[in-house]
């Protein structure tokens, strides 16, 4: 199955990249990258994507919001599966996802990483075994300077899983600094607090606070090319599989 990567010189499309040339996923071969700054390479590259969907047989994507919409009129037109990792996407954006599954499979994860994806069967199952009368959840996450979205993606599936997990929507229970609430806790709120600073990959932890006790769930990336690596396991899994939306929990069987 040939592979093209979509934003091939972000830092997962580089480690891609990677993964790919040096041959370690049977049944996988580069196909080659598009990014707005392509430039000559070993392997195909382009600054025009649909050239690249045209090669490729699935497209991984690590962009930004406004790049994956587009990556995903073109998966359709072409034909092509895609597996998306870009974080920040939209309610409106996801209904677009939901949309183009229709046409054409997909898997979309806010983080491709099989720790970070088990953590989140976790918190979803912590949290319906401790309910808001007795027990306060709170989300942390850290990452890197140079990190657009807040909460990460990664933070917001991590919340959702608690929401899940005591069957509400988080929408309805979220509260966030950054969102200039401030006071004192309301029952049953989910919290997010955030950092950003250095060369940190990503950590994250669910905090479940009772009376007397607490519990931590953390998961902490310390190099990036787990993510990759996911990615390219879900291309695997992927390659023979229906239209529709998968998430990494399909992948991995969760």
């Amino acid at each position: 199955m040939k592979i093209g990567v979509a934003g091939y010189t972000g830092r997962v499309g580089q480690l891609l990249i990677q993964e790919l040339i040096m041959g370690n996923w049977k049944g996988l071969e580069l196909a080659g990258g598009s990014a707005p700054g392509a430039s000559k390479a070993s392997y195909f590259t382009t600054k025009d994507p649909e050239e690249l969907f045209k090669r490729a047989d699935l497209v991984v994507d690590f962009t930004r919001p406004e790049g994956t919409l587009e990556n995903l009129k073109l998966a359709v037109k072409t034909d092509t599966k895609l597996v998306i990792g870009t974080t920040g996407l939209s309610h409106t954006d996801e209904d677009a996802l939901k949309d183009a599954a229709q046409k054409t499979a997909i898997v979309y994860a806010a983080n491709m990483s099989v720790g970070v994806n088990l953590l989140l069967a976790l918190v979803e199952k912590a949290a319906a075994s401790l309910g808001p009368d007795d027990w306060d959840i709170d989300i942390f996450e850290s990452h890197h300077k140079h990190k657009v979205d807040a909460p990460s993606g990664t933070a917001l599936a991590v919340g959702k899983a608690a929401a899940k997990g005591r069957g509400v929507d988080l929408d309805d229970v979220k509260v966030s600094a950054r969102d200039g609430i401030t006071g004192e806790r309301e029952k049953g709120t989910i919290g997010f607090s955030v950092a950003r600073g250095g060369d940190v990959v990503g950590e994250h932890t669910a905090y479940f606070y009772g009376e007397g006790e607490r519990i931590e769930l953390t998961h902490i990336a310390t190099n990036r090319a787990l993510f990759a690596k996911g990615a390219l396991r879900a291309a695997l899994w992927l390659k023979d599989k229906p239209n529709g939306l998968y998430s990494m929990k399909d992948v991995l069987d969760l």
